[in-house]
């Protein structure tokens, strides 16, 4: 998986000008869709997919249009592993050395990372968003809402949702005499620090306060 990062964005180039020509959308692209999580690599001029805990191999068709081989071909100019959040379905491969192909439709982010494949809060959580300067972190979940800011204690409490158009909701609560508010919206985001891109814009406010960052949806939210 430690490939040297040259090796695949070379190996990813390739694809960028046949992907869309080749593309065949299927007629209900929602039927049969599985949200995954794993790791990307590069062999042999295709870019594959290893489900969290398994040792299978899915060459990769971006038939949902979702940018996935160019973000990833863009983050392997960095070091390290690449982990992908996406939602597809699997079907039979015309290319040998692999086990089938992966029809990704939808992507939910694609980072560096070795550890999310075991994130054990990833399962409970409905939204997760972060931002930088200044740090912050918004973990949400059934049991309500948790923030996390550097020097400031950690503020654990209940919140509403609520749906607006356009796929955007809100979280908001006003407790422990503090008044927060997440924003979120269906928008590409790209980590600031980090390179990693996310399917949701966010905004948080507390107090007054705005701070800008990306989210995207847990375990237990796939819609």
């Amino acid at each position: 998986m430690r490939a040297a990062p040259s090796l695949l964005l070379a190996a990813l180039l390739p694809l960028f000008a046949g992907c869309q020509l080749l593309e065949e959308k299927p007629q209900n692209p929602q039927a049969g869709m599985t949200r995954m999580q794993g790791e990307l690599s590069a062999k042999g001029g295709q870019l594959l997919f290893k489900p969290c805990n398994e040792s299978r191999h899915f060459a990769v068709f971006d038939a949902g249009s979702t940018g996935l081989l160019q973000e990833a071909a863009a983050l392997a100019s960095q070091p390290g592993a690449l982990f992908a959040d996406i939602s597809g379905n699997l079907s039979t491969s015309q290319q040998a050395g692999n086990d089938g192909q992966l029809n990704v439709q939808r992507l939910y982010r694609v980072e560096h990372s070795n550890n999310d494949c075991s994130d054990p809060n990833f399962k409970r959580l409905t939204v997760r968003a972060h931002g930088n300067e200044p740090d912050w972190d918004l973990k949400a979940g059934g049991k309500g809402m948790v923030l996390t800011r550097p020097g400031v204690p950690e503020l654990a409490v209940p919140f509403l949702e609520e749906q607006l158009p356009d796929g955007r909701f809100n979280l908001s609560t006003e407790a422990n005499g503090q008044r927060v508010d997440l924003w979120v919206a269906p928008q590409r985001c790209v980590d600031s620090m980090t390179g990693a891109v996310s399917h949701l814009s966010a905004e948080l406010r507390v107090n007054g306060q705005t701070m800008r960052g990306c989210a995207y949806y847990g375990g237990s939210r796939n819609d």
